[in-house]
């Protein structure tokens, strides 16, 4: 995909996250807007789209993490266009990202259009975050090009991709995709065509948790994100959610899920991966196994280095305990 144009086609929200994440990355893209318009309408439209993307960027020269000339440089190297002008572009693309309204009539029809407009071998991929996609393969000519990549807001900063394929998907087309994904700076994960994907399903348990615990009169909204900030997501960012259970010992949070489902409520008991682990010897760095296998790792090492990244985490966020801090005031 060197020196290809990469299409975008809906230039919503997402669209623009994804373009800005090319561009800014070095690479050429064309963002389609598909939506009907009158000629004053789409100049007006296109107005509006260039002048989200500026402001993105120009955060980002506040922040002092972009120069002003980079910013230019990302935007001249972006093309916004209708329907009818993009023709050429879609079929020399190797790539086109799908990121039209989560409608299935609307896909249906983007989809139809893009197989008969794109090269027989370019990757369709959609970036729905509603449709499995196996609901869509059907949709596209040649559904072995056909894939999709979940991304998360904002495009242009969060580094992950959640990448699911068909039974049709070409292993070629995901192992293209993730390379590209992987050129631009993100990190690209694969999962199972399943709903809600891996982060979503997560964030949703996770949320409506929260908000219950809010209904309950467990703690404030404040407090509650005061400790989701400095607790669960500071270790989190550091160990994985399966690596934290190893850590601890999956038998710790068998006997900790049961006592929850018994004093709240049977959602909090443990799945069966976990008693079948226990059952196996198999509760985490203690014993060696669990979710990963450490019988060839240093785990002294290994922990050194998990342990540097989360002080690193709380240097950063100005967190990290101060020696004789409670001789010095506060």
């Amino acid at each position: 995909m060197n020196g290809a144009r990469i299409c975008v086609v809906g230039a919503g929200r997402m669209g623009e996250g994804i373009a800005l994440a090319f561009v800014h990355a070095g690479l050429e893209v064309t963002l389609i807007d598909i939506k009907p318009r009158s000629a004053a309408q789409q100049a007006s439209y296109f107005a509006e789209v260039i002048c989200h993307l500026r402001s993105e960027l120009a955060s980002l020269v506040r922040l002092e993490v972009l120069q002003a000339h980079q910013a230019e440089q990302a935007m001249g190297r972006l093309r916004l266009c209708d329907r009818e002008h993009s023709a050429a572009d879609l079929e020399a693309t190797p790539l086109v990202l799908e990121a039209v309204p989560e409608v299935l009539e609307v896909k249906a029809a983007t989809f139809a259009w893009l197989s008969a407009a794109c090269a027989s071998d370019s990757i369709i991929a959609s970036t729905t975050s509603t449709f499995l996609v196996t609901e869509l393969a059907a949709l596209v000519s040649h559904p072995e090009r056909f894939v999709n990549a979940h991304w998360l807001n904002p495009a242009l900063l969060m580094p992950l991709v959640e990448v699911s394929r068909s039974p049709a998907t070409s292993p070629a087309v995901v192992e293209r995709l993730m390379s590209l994904l992987k050129r631009i700076g993100k990190v690209a994960v694969q999962c199972a065509p399943a709903a809600g994907y891996i982060v979503p399903r997560i964030q949703a348990l996770a949320m409506n948790e929260a908000a219950r615990m809010v209904e309950e009169g467990v703690a404030s909204a404040e407090d509650i994100d005061t400790a989701i900030r400095v607790g669960f997501g500071l270790r989190f960012s550091v160990l994985g959610l399966l690596e934290f259970i190893d850590w601890g010992g999956g038998d710790i949070l068998y006997y900790a899920s049961h006592y929850l489902a018994g004093a709240i409520d049977p959602r909090f008991l443990p799945p069966k991966v976990i008693a079948e682990h226990m059952a196996q010897g198999r509760n985490g760095l203690r014993e060696g196994q669990g979710f990963y296998d450490y019988r060839e790792v240093d785990l002294d090492a290994y922990k050194l280095e998990r342990l540097a990244t989360f002080t690193q985490r709380l240097e950063l966020m100005g967190l990290a305990p101060r020696f004789n801090g409670a001789l010095e005031g506060p």
